[in-house]
């Protein structure tokens, strides 16, 4: 299998975390490249750490080289402080990352977007993610992948008390058939089925991943 370049979006947070971990350590992965706002301490033979602004990614077009693009990108709405700033974070930066990463050749988008996205729903979130899944599909991509998990469990050390009642409510919840799609998911989880899936794409194709699928334990 040919060595690949994997580039991510949001390494820094909870899912993106756990894909920078389980990408160092593959070997299919010769070479990672994380883009963030502000500097990180992680040290690794394999991985590059570009500091950008994401208002003027032009600038950075001859960085954005590879084979696979990961975007774990995104913010809340409460730390973003409105819904303009959360607009620009995760639909503006992340969609104009893609497109230049399209333009310059990059085979492979693996996209973490939300269950329920629609770009028609009256809630803004889900919206939101809807509209970013609507706009990469224009863009020229030989295979993009979309993952809608549910609630993410984060790393012990990132849980708020109201999200560890969370998981426990929509694990309980989830037992009933109808709202099985609502069964918490961990962001290793995520992160395996994002990584082996992008190993064994099908070429011209958007593949769109469920909560069931990406806990299928196939991989």
């Amino acid at each position: 299998m040919k060595k690949k370049h994997a580039l991510i979006l949001g390494g820094t947070g909870a899912t993106g975390q756990e894909l920078v971990s389980l990408l160092l350590k593959d070997s299919t992965f010769e070479k990672v490249s994380m883009f963030v706002r502000r500097k990180v301490d992680i040290q690794n033979e394999k991985l590059s750490i570009h500091v950008v602004d994401f208002s003027r990614l032009d600038d950075y077009a001859d960085l954005i080289i590879g084979d696979v693009l990961f975007s774990a990108f995104g913010t809340t709405l409460a730390d973003a402080g409105s819904k303009t700033n959360q607009h620009l974070v995760d639909f503006e930066y992340q969609y104009n990352f893609a497109k230049i990463a399209a333009n310059n050749g990059i085979d492979i988008f693996s996209l973490v977007s939300s269950y329920g996205a629609n770009p028609n729903s009256i809630f803004f979130y889900p919206m939101l993610k809807g509209k970013l899944e609507q706009e990469i599909k224009t863009l020229s991509f030989r295979n993009i992948q979309i993952f809608q998990p549910s609630f993410l469990i984060r790393q012990p050390e990132l849980m708020r008390p109201v999200e560890n009642i969370g998981v426990r409510f929509f694990n309980i919840l989830s037992k009933i058939s109808f709202f099985k799609s609502f069964k918490p998911i961990a962001v290793n989880d995520l992160a395996s089925k994002m990584v082996v899936e992008s190993k064994f794409y099908k070429k011209k194709k958007i593949s769109k991943y469920k909560p069931n699928h990406i806990t299928d334990n196939n991989y």
